[in-house]
């Protein structure tokens, strides 16, 4: 479902995936839990392309629900698989980034959940670097925010005003949070990447669960 101009919206069971259209070809942000393939290959043809026409697949931090389909889309796909280094380590492994301290009701429910996010191991070929820029929606900007993970990464378009934020803010109510809970690396870090991220006053910011909505 095309969301924004060139932006098609994929939805995994409670994991956005965002395909994006450019002139030299499609960006994919996050490929979701495995078995997410035939979805992102149905995105890919409603945006009139093929899988050849994927060039590059951005892993925004390495949790399961986000890179778990990453192994099996590498197999119709020659596209080139980025993460920050330290998350590009894990995705290597098939594991996370970081351990999971939850407490509580949290405890459980992540114990119930677990068997979705295991992975297999993925492909990365390049690593994602801070100002490093992607020629779709008008230039495409990485921007590094740790604290859900230690190497997660956003990626901002400054031309269109659209914030791809992964998992480093949530949307609570309509309104975006910083990552908090158990699932969280370092929650003074993810606090100060949600203000760096307000700071550029997005003017829609599509997250990496629940839905999307308007920024600043």
């Amino acid at each position: 479902m095309e969301i924004y101009p060139h932006v098609y919206f994929i939805r995994q069971m409670f994991v956005n995936l965002y395909l994006l259209v450019g002139e030299d070809g499609l960006v994919l942000i996050d490929t979701g839990l495995k078995g997410s393939r035939a979805r992102i290959l149905r995105a890919i043809q409603e945006a009139k392309s093929t899988p050849a026409d994927l060039k590059s697949i951005l892993i925004t931090h390495a949790d399961g629900d986000h890179y778990g389909g990453l192994a099996d889309l590498q197999q119709d796909t020659h596209a080139m698989a980025y993460a920050n280094p330290i998350e590009a380590e894990a995705v290597r492994a098939g594991r996370s980034s970081r351990p999971l301290n939850p407490g509580g009701i949290q405890k459980v429910l992540f114990g119930l959940v677990a068997p979705l996010f295991k992975s297999q191991a993925g492909r990365i070929d390049a690593a994602l670097a801070e100002g490093q820029e992607f020629g779709v929606l008008g230039g495409l900007k990485v921007n590094a925010t740790p604290g859900h993970t230690p190497g997660h990464t956003s990626l901002f378009s400054p031309s269109s005003g659209v914030l791809f934020a992964g998992d480093s803010i949530q949307i609570v109510d309509g309104k975006p949070r910083p990552s908090g809970a158990g699932n969280t690396w370092n929650m003074a870090r993810a606090e100060e990447s949600y203000q760096m991220q307000m700071a550029l006053k997005p003017l829609l910011i599509l997250a990496g669960h629940g839905s999307w909505q308007a920024g600043n």
